[in-house]
């Protein structure tokens, strides 16, 4: 999926959803508080037409207000909760007030009359873009398109984000020991020749045997071969849904996981969700150099939790977490054990 300008990407569908979910609750509040008003300073006095009146004039500033606050910010009050913002396509700037009037009269004349029919619609066709952009026809009549704004987590470098409180026992013990220097055997000083007498005939047969003369040698010990280390350990994740494999790499985990640009995955592992507590890229798992299995949770919007000897740890978003053998993820509904083959 093309980022629409350098340093975006495109708004997921969850957010989108929560932050219309809030924008409408809010709209919604002001209308109810405005027509209770209404109803005991107007209309029950006797001033009908007044009460309606002042009513609409009450829903048409709520809406004023967002078309101000999306045309020059590019943002709602549930964008800004959500952390979204809708930009043009070709500035990657807000719209201006004239795209904002028309996107919002489009979104209003499809979601108010026909109770949310209208927004469904316009959500369905968000999904079917072909351009990855995740454009519905409000977005393309003015050139929208809605980003997400947060700052995007860098792809996790496995040697440098395991936390310094973690120390794998496992792997120090399977480093091979150093080899030590050999220590050299001291070398004897040569023996002193023997003075000899004056020279004298020897008698024939009584011949000196000769005297041996140490020669010098330096004995080394031989060099020590370094300990075999052993291969690193294969881990295999299971998930309830039946799927198991050994991690080969980055594996991504969701309903729909796709990798971030420039991000390289070696696993996508698309799970259904019956509740739809899965996000779309919910979460990441991997083996580091020293050959530890690592996870980690990507922000996702109902979390990730470790199951380890009976308790379960919520993981934080977007903080590694070392796995063991025997240990369970759950991502949302779903679950993944981890086991570690010789």
């Amino acid at each position: 999926m093309r980022p629409p300008v350098p340093g975006r990407v495109v708004a997921d569908p969850d957010r989108r959803f929560y932050a219309w979910v809030i924008d409408r609750l809010i709209a919604l509040v002001a209308y109810a508080v405005a027509g209770v008003a209404a109803y005991f300073a107007l209309i029950r006095p006797g001033h009908t037409v007044l009460g309606v009146v002042a009513v609409v004039v009450v829903a048409l500033v709520v809406w004023f207000i967002g078309v101000l606050m999306t045309g020059l910010a590019g943002v709602t009050p549930g964008k800004s909760i959500r952390g979204l913002q809708v930009v043009s396509v070709a500035t990657g700037e807000p719209i201006g007030l004239g795209a904002a009037f028309a996107r919002q009269a489009i979104v209003g004349l499809g979601g108010y009359p026909t109770l949310g029919i209208g927004d469904a619609t316009l959500a369905w066709m968000a999904t079917l873009d072909g351009t990855g952009l995740r454009r519905a026809w409000h977005d393309r009549v003015v050139g929208s398109v809605v980003v997400d704004v947060r700052p995007q987590p860098v792809a996790p470098a496995p040697a440098e984000e395991i936390p310094d409180r973690v120390v794998n026992l496992t792997a120090l013990r399977l480093m091979p020991a150093e080899a030590s220097a050999p220590t050299p055997v001291p070398t004897p000083p040569p023996a002193p020749r023997p003075t000899q007498a004056p020279a004298q005939a020897p008698s024939p047969a009584r011949v000196p045997p000769p005297v041996p003369v140490p020669v010098a040698a330096s004995v080394a010990a031989p060099a020590q071969p370094p300990a075999p280390t052993s291969p690193p350990p294969r881990w295999r994740v299971t998930f309830d849904t039946g799927q198991s494999f050994v991690v080969a790499g980055l594996a991504l985990v969701g309903r729909s996981p796709e990798p971030r640009q420039g991000e390289q995955a070696a696993h996508l592992v698309p799970l259904q969700s019956n509740d739809m507590s899965l996000s779309k890229t919910h979460a990441q798992f991997g083996v580091v150099p020293d050959g530890t299995l690592v996870v980690m949770d990507r922000g996702s919007t109902n979390g990730s939790v470790l199951l380890r000897g009976g308790v379960a740890k919520p993981l934080p978003p977007r903080q590694p977490a070392t796995l063991l053998p025997g240990d369970r993820v759950r991502f949302g509904d779903r679950e993944m054990a981890v086991a570690r083959e010789a």
